[in-house]
């Protein structure tokens, strides 16, 4: 492990100590439940953005894909995206070199990224047993502190073109998806606010110990949609039809996965995709995701027919959704919000 390296080892000691115990049903579940069937990368939605700028019957039809995508596999993959493979190069090599500080130092705030400051996590606190546990640690900044930052260091430039590129992005995919529900346009420019939209910077440390731990446990984002880019490192799956799909990295292209508060404001049109990371045995892996979240006042309300979920606001569902984890060690998300 390296000095920067989270102490995953000693701080969830009583954890590991308990796999000699655990070594049948518990652990042969974990490896079952690790299995990937990446016979189906081939078939992931990928999506030229660049046909939105095209003739009218173009670019209604990519705004179809959109959709359609967004139904049917919560999930898909965009190029011509509008940021430069030079903005999204300059982003992993700051984030590499945040992520190369001391860990105490991550821990307290590193002295040449104020903005840095009480926004580090790793591990999973609230974790009981192996399968809760995330090796991975993160840096989540919300956009009022990346819009602030000081000085004109190469951190804050690329930090600042990247978010600014990136939000246009999500608020524009996210009016496709509300027009496609026959929606009035402006309702996720007016509620998607900069102080709960937040940038995460993640690292995968190499784990000696895999593949008895994810990177990421299984999970749905809870937002409205999540805009991702990763490294050359795969891990990355998603769970549909019952099977794990790798996701492959391909250069250049960004990944957009629909998130809960999407999946109940269309009425389940648009499905929230369960996904991990994979712990890897040999290699380090990084990436940065963009979250479109509402202010904490706004309501989520079903849209068109019988409603399957009850009205709920963002504040609510965070607050939910943390006390479970705290209860229970995991996420129960919108089934605590159907009617």
């Amino acid at each position: 492990m390296e000095p920067s390296d989270p102490p995953f080892l000693t701080f969830y000691k009583k954890l590991f100590d308990n796999i000699p115990s655990t070594k049948g049903n518990d652990i042969e579940a974990l490896h079952e439940a690790n299995e990937c069937d990446d016979q189906f990368e081939h078939e992931l939605p990928l999506i030229d953005l660049s046909c939105l700028n095209q003739d009218g019957f173009r670019s209604e039809e990519c705004k179809r894909e959109i959709a359609e995508a967004a139904q049917q596999w919560g999930f898909f993959q965009v190029v011509n995206h509008g940021v430069s493979s030079e903005i999204l190069e300059n982003m992993r090599c700051e984030q590499v070199k945040a992520f190369k500080k001391p860990f105490q130092e991550k821990v307290n705030g590193i002295r040449e990224f104020d903005f840095l400051a009480g926004n580090y996590r790793w591990g999973t606190p609230s974790a009981t047993c192996l399968r809760q546990l995330a090796w991975s640690e993160a840096f989540h900044v919300p956009l009022t502190h990346i819009s602030t930052m000081g000085g004109d260091t190469s951190f804050s430039t690329t930090m600042k073109q990247y978010t600014k590129i990136v939000s246009n992005l999500a608020e524009k995919l996210a009016e496709i998806l509300a027009e496609k529900l026959g929606q009035k346009p402006g309702f996720f420019k007016e509620n998607c606010v900069p102080s709960t939209c937040y940038i995460r910077m993640s690292r995968y440390p190499f784990c000696p110990i895999s593949p008895q731990v994810f990177g990421l446990v299984p999970h749905t984002d809870s937002d409205f949609l999540t805009i991702l880019h990763q490294d050359h490192v795969g891990g990355l799956e998603l769970l549909r039809n019952g099977k794990w799909i790798a996701v492959n990295p391909k250069q250049g292209t960004l990944l957009v996965m629909i998130g809960d508060l999407f999946q109940a404001w269309s009425n389940d049109v648009y499905k929230s995709v369960e996904h991990r990371v994979v712990a890897n045995k040999h290699f380090e892996r990084h990436s940065v995701a963009y979250f479109l979240c509402p202010s904490y006042e706004t309501v989520i309300e079903s849209c068109g027919g019988s409603s399957t979920y009850r009205r709920f606001s963002f504040g609510e569902f965070r607050e939910q959704v943390q006390d479970d984890v705290k209860r229970f060690g995991h996420k129960v998300g919108l089934p605590r919000f159907v009617l």
